[in-house]
């Protein structure tokens, strides 16, 4: 079983810190580049989990909706990682997306 702890860990850190963000920074394009990553992170789990298959778009539930989707879709995808790898990986796109959004 692969350890997937710093992942959720990092998921957590950047929902956190969404929720504290001023509704202005989410405006400014933090609540944006949560969706991007939420989006990315349920496609890939999407593709692991049903190789093949069209991948379903997460919507855009709206800005402040942003924390729990990247919530759920980095939780979803550490549910399907088989390898530590695969989760140094997605950590790295979680704390990249964290830095552009500015949180």
């Amino acid at each position: 079983m692969v350890d997937t702890t710093s992942l959720i860990q990092a998921v957590d850190h950047f929902a956190d810190r969404l929720r504290a963000a001023p509704q202005s920074r989410l405006q400014r394009g933090a609540a944006a580049e949560a969706l991007a990553l939420a989006r990315e992170l349920a496609r890939w789990s999407q593709v692991l989990e049903s190789p093949g298959a069209e991948p379903r778009v997460m919507p855009d539930a709206g800005m402040f909706a942003a924390a729990d989707q990247i919530t759920v879709a980095g939780r979803d995808l550490a549910v399907v990682l088989t390898s530590d790898e695969e989760v140094a990986e997605a950590v790295r796109v979680v704390e990249e997306a964290r830095k552009r959004a500015g949180v």
